[in-house]
């Protein structure tokens, strides 16, 4: 398998989970916590960055960053984030999963 599908699927990967656990956590915060186009729009970018510039410098940056947090993301919830029973496992599943997908390699040419 090429270098560059695999990179692509990580990235495709890391950002259904992101996805997924943003949605978690908009379910777990009150009411109007976060603010919702930012996501979208990051989105957005990633998912385009990942399928449309696989193959150029800034679809390689915009994958590092993607992974970066992914693989951030357990850092962030580690400082602060309770989660409660339930939905817990499903929620704290995604961020290890996020860890082991997210993590940010350098795309060999």
């Amino acid at each position: 398998m090429k270098h560059n599908v695999m990179l692509t699927v990580a990235s495709l990967l890391t950002l259904l989970l992101t996805i997924i656990h943003l949605s978690q956590d908009v379910m777990l915060q009150s009411e109007g916590a976060v603010k919702f186009p930012i996501p979208v729009v990051i989105f957005a970018v990633w998912l385009y960055g990942t399928l449309m510039l696989s193959d150029r410098v800034w679809g390689h940056i915009i994958m590092l960053l993607g992974g970066i947090i992914g693989a951030a993301m357990i850092i962030l919830h580690a400082r602060g984030g309770v989660v409660g029973k339930s939905g817990g496992l499903f929620f704290v599943w995604t961020l290890f999963a996020l860890s082991t997908t997210g993590r940010p390699f350098a795309p060999v040419a």
